[in-house]
């Protein structure tokens, strides 16, 4: 199983110390998280995408190829790109080219957004946000294993003879997870194409993401990749530990007061009736525990370690109690749990050995027949071996 922190990216003022940093400032830190949480052993750092401030997450392939090269082994992902107002072309060759500099250590999950007006800054329309999600999906999915696509759909303009560089590395692409807290659509297409369910496990009372993750389960097992307890599925989570757990609820509860989404109840009937988990090691290990009770076994577990203004000394100290004192004992006692059969979270390498066994990868080339799409010719192709001397190199 898999544990890892991200970030929804939020600008917010600290308000124990009226501090509140630059973008600039976040924008470092969150580098300085994701770098922590590899040395500390962590397995996943994920980054949102956002539009609007007081968020900076924009433009997450940027960020994630700058936290790729400072890391060694943690998985990075995201914790949502836009399907819906992103072209799958741009998000087919950004994520392949992120997936070459990461040496395959990236997935991503999809998702439609929870930002009403980013529709029309991208030029669409929010009424047809689930249309957008499923067919621009299925575009991806094609261009990332079909050397050459033929395109025709109702959001985009058609494509012909196009190949999508650099192709996947290995010929096999990222994992996806397709992220949704209340479109059983979006459910149903993890599920057809084998893909990974993600329920962002944090604004919603107890169990209140099991009759989605339940209904992607069965259409995941029928449409024949497993049984249903074999499908991928990952929960997000919110935490903040301290040693002792009345320390924990100190130390957070100026923090939570000001929290970005308008919650306004006491933080201790929040943590009672959430999946948010405020407390000490031990309360945060039985609340992660009480998810799989719950849900059932699953791949991935995420939390925000990193919103609401928190210092940076906070949620570095975060990192280190889960890596420390949380994750080794999930680890045991979910493995213990966890039923005969029920696969892991997919990684490259496992999908490159799924596809080749013991053979060599496809290194795959551009499409030398692409030529440009008006006319399916190359500008320098030509019989003369004078003019060819002079044309430039491709």
């Amino acid at each position: 199983m898999q544990f890892g922190i991200f970030s929804v990216s939020d600008v917010t003022r600290d308000p124990v110390t009226g501090y509140t940093p630059s973008e600039a400032e976040r924008i470092s830190n969150v580098v300085e998280m994701a770098r922590h949480a590899d040395e500390a052993g962590l397995d996943v750092f994920a980054i949102g995408e956002h539009h609007n401030p007081p968020f900076f997450d924009s433009s997450p392939t940027t960020l994630l190829a700058a936290i790729a090269a400072t890391t060694k082994n943690i998985v990075l992902s995201t914790s949502t790109t836009l399907i819906t107002t992103n072209d799958p072309v741009r998000i087919a060759e950004d994520y392949a080219m992120l997936q070459h500099l990461a040496k395959g250590r990236l997935d991503l999950m999809l998702g439609r957004g929870n930002t009403g007006p980013v529709y029309p800054w991208f030029g669409k329309d929010i009424r047809k946000g689930v249309h957008l999600a499923l067919e621009n999906y299925n575009l991806l999915h094609r261009l990332w294993r079909e050397d050459v696509v033929d395109w025709d759909g109702e959001f985009r303009t058609p494509l012909q003879g196009f190949t999508s560089t650099p192709r996947p590395l290995d010929d096999v692409p990222p994992f996806v997870w397709h992220g949704s807290i209340r479109t059983p659509e979006i459910a149903e297409q993890a599920a057809y194409y084998g893909n990974g369910f993600f329920a962002n496990n944090i604004l919603a009372p107890n169990g209140h993401f099991k009759p989605l993750v339940d209904f992607y389960r069965k259409r995941y097992e029928h449409y024949g990749h497993g049984r249903a307890q074999d499908a991928i599925v990952g929960l997000g989570g919110q935490a903040y530990i301290a040693k002792r757990s009345q320390d924990a609820y100190a130390e957070y509860r100026p923090y939570f007061d000001n929290n970005p989404h308008g919650i306004r109840i006491p933080l201790e009937d929040w943590t009672t009736a959430t999946p948010s988990s405020v407390g000490s090691p031990q309360e945060v290990i039985d609340k992660t525990l009480g998810f799989h009770d719950i849900f059932g076994d699953y791949q991935r577990q995420l939390w925000v370690v990193d919103s609401a203004g928190l210092p940076q000394s906070a949620v570095l100290k975060q990192i280190d109690l889960l890596a420390e004192e949380v994750v080794p004992v999930l680890r045991k006692e979910l493995a213990a749990r966890r039923a005969p059969g029920v696969p892991e979270a997919p990684t490259h390498a496992d999908l490159v050995r799924a596809k080749y066994g013991d053979k060599p990868a496809r290194q795959p080339r551009p499409n030398p027949n692409r030529g440009d799409n008006t006319t399916g010719t190359s500008p320098y192709q030509d019989s003369d071996p004078a003019k060819a001397a002079v044309q430039p190199a491709l």
